[in-house]
């Protein structure tokens, strides 16, 4: 395993670019495959691109906040504290390992965005303890849990599908496909478990000899400055916070009594506020921000680029005719495995997952109805290819990355085995059913 790693290390330090780079390449890829593939003019396929090129934005803040809001309540002196106590039982890189690696598998189980965050966050504060360790391999198995959030209770697929999606009734009219045929069906609770196993031990067997220092985050303490203005008294009030807390908690309580779901939004504003709180005063809050801000700075201009490409591939139809080239492959018993393979392909330029079904849904919903395989399997086929490629598709590790201050180099090796190995079992579980 030494060696596979080191292997895959050494391929992405010599030809992986930077992530912004990668994302600048499969632009001209799509480019150029649509150029010969669909019957667009290079002036057309251009403004394709130009089309959906600002649709991302409002997706691109919430990342923004999914990764100052963590690294903003990290920095609090109290979770400081309370982290230190969760992995004070650790004492070395195996321990640390087992404890990341299911911690993520389970919480991006149980919501991808808050999974994301605080996974990013342990992986800090797990690899600052030690000092010295495998840091691009932390950050890879933090990020490695994001595997099962489409197979999870925040998967946008099922979730669409469980509530009767335009989509699905174009194909199925009337038809509402319940969660117990998705997210809590047996062989879907099957790849869970053997994730939950698996990965861990993977984690483990990835270690090498070849480590570097983590610099421990600092939180600083609280000064005592005297205040003489009344702008400075105004910043340094603790009613302010307090307050706009309590705000939060009325917003939060009511959500949950109307039913309303614990989306990426809500997260963020939970973090935020929390934040908010045991920062103690606006001034502390704001210095905290800007410290915080920094680790944006290098993720937030390439969210334009890839709603260029997921425009590229729509309107081009360059998707559909991916899609269809593994519909024409198929059978009875092999559509879900080449919907969950499609699924993987796609996402490398559509990496997102309710952007995929309304690209590739409508046709392996009718591949499953002209074929008579069961649409719920079908969903979740696709729902997993799109999740299987994140792992080295680097639009949503960008986060992490900010966060540790890593290039998509640091941790792709690492990656890569975790997606050979998730694809066999994807792939088994898929074709055994």
């Amino acid at each position: 395993m030494k060696t596979i790693i080191r292997f895959f290390t050494r391929l992405c330090e010599a030809y992986l670019p930077d992530a912004f780079m990668f994302c600048l390449i499969l632009t001209l890829l799509v480019f150029v495959s649509s150029l010969f593939l669909t019957p667009y003019s290079p002036t057309e396929l251009v403004s394709f691109w130009g089309k959906d090129f600002w649709s991302l934005n409002a997706f691109a803040m919430q990342m923004v906040f999914v990764l100052i809001s963590g690294h903003m309540l990290a920095s609090t002196p109290l979770v400081n504290s309370f982290l230190k106590q969760l992995i004070s039982p650790v004492k070395n890189e195996k321990q640390a390992l087992l404890l990341l690696s299911f911690f993520s598998l389970v919480f991006c189980w149980l919501n991808w965005g808050f999974g994301l965050i605080v996974s990013g966050v342990l992986a800090l504060k797990l690899a600052q303890k030690l000092k010295r360790v495998s840091f691009g391999l932390f950050i890879a198995t933090a990020y490695s849990g994001f595997l099962v959030w489409h197979g999870g209770l925040s998967g946008s697929i099922p979730l669409k599908i469980a509530g009767g999606d335009e989509i699905l009734t174009r194909v199925y009219p009337d038809l509402k496909i319940p969660l117990s045929e998705t997210i809590f069906a047996n062989w879907n609770l099957i790849i869970i478990g053997i994730f939950l196993v698996t990965m861990p031990i993977l984690a483990l067997m990835m270690r090498t000899d070849e480590k570097i220092e983590v610099p421990e985050l600092k939180v600083e303490e609280e000064k005592t400055t005297l205040i003489s203005t009344f702008a400075e008294k105004i910043e340094n009030q603790k009613f302010f916070n307090i307050i706009f807390f309590l705000f939060f908690l009325v917003i939060l309580i009511d959500g949950f009594i109307k039913g309303v779901s614990l989306d990426i939004n809500r997260v963020n504003m939970i973090f935020l506020f929390l934040a908010f709180l045991l920062h103690g005063t606006p001034k502390r809050f704001i210095n905290s921000l800007n410290k915080s801000f920094g680790f944006a700075s290098s993720i937030v201009i390439q969210f334009p680029f890839y709603a260029g490409i997921m425009g590229l591939m729509q309107y081009s139809g360059l998707a559909d005719q991916i899609s269809q080239l593994f519909v024409s492959i198929s059978t009875e018993r092999t559509l879900p495995l080449w919907s969950f393979l499609s699924g993987g392909i796609v996402n490398f330029f559509v990496p997102s997952g309710g952007g995929q079904w309304v690209v590739q849904g409508p046709i392996m919903l009718k591949a499953a109805k002209d074929l008579g395989v069961d649409p719920a399997k079908i969903a979740m086929s696709l729902a997993w290819g799109d999740a299987w490629t994140n792992l080295i598709q680097p639009f949503w590790a960008l986060p992490l990355l900010g966060m540790a201050g890593l290039k998509l180099k640091d941790i792709m090796g690492h990656c890569i085995v975790y997606l050979v190995w998730s694809g066999i079992v994807i792939s088994g579980v898929l074709f055994w059913i």
